[in-house]
């Protein structure tokens, strides 16, 4: 498995409609409303539980952002912004940050399945800004519960259209 420290930064920068300055997906047009991607610390923290692996890195699952205390899957749908000190980075939560196969090789064999609903959001950046390394000020218009950080969010299955009655 690679070394993970190089992927460590104590500051990015954030730019909107394009993403973190620097990033191998910043600008793609693919990208543009998923360009960050945020995950909770305690989603692979119940996985590890779960697993009986001990303890995973975060760097690992190729997330962006890993927040502690901040109930993640919540932000679906919903603008939030984060603040690290040097003023706040809009972000725009999007869909699930589905995981990859590739976690059974580098967290723990089962790590793909476990993670799914909890593998964190893709985010459209709203503005220009820094994130930092260490503490920073999470503002959400939704409630976020820090005791369900870790919780998975399953997709709610889809009903299947019945026959309308009278018909064969």
């Amino acid at each position: 498995m690679p070394e993970q420290a190089g992927d460590r930064r104590a500051r990015v920068d954030v730019r909107a409609g394009f993403g973190i300055v620097g990033d191998r997906y910043a600008g793609k047009p693919a990208h543009r409303d998923a360009s960050v991607t945020v995950l909770a610390a305690e989603s692979l923290e119940a996985l590890a539980a779960e697993l009986g692996s001990g303890p995973l890195d975060p760097l690992l699952t190729r997330r962006n952002v890993v927040l502690r205390g901040a109930e993640v899957e919540a932000l679906r749908g919903e603008r939030f912004s984060l603040d690290c000190g040097e003023g706040e980075v809009l972000l725009q939560g999007g869909r699930p940050a589905n995981p990859c196969a590739w976690l059974d090789v580098v967290l723990a064999p089962g790590a793909h399945r476990g993670m799914r609903g909890r593998g964190g959001i893709r985010c459209a950046p709203l503005s220009d800004g820094v994130l930092r390394l260490g503490p920073a000020v999470l503002r959400a218009a939704v409630t976020l519960d820090p005791a369900h950080a870790g919780d998975a969010v399953r997709p709610v299955p889809r009903r299947r259209a019945t026959p309308a009655s009278g018909t064969p």
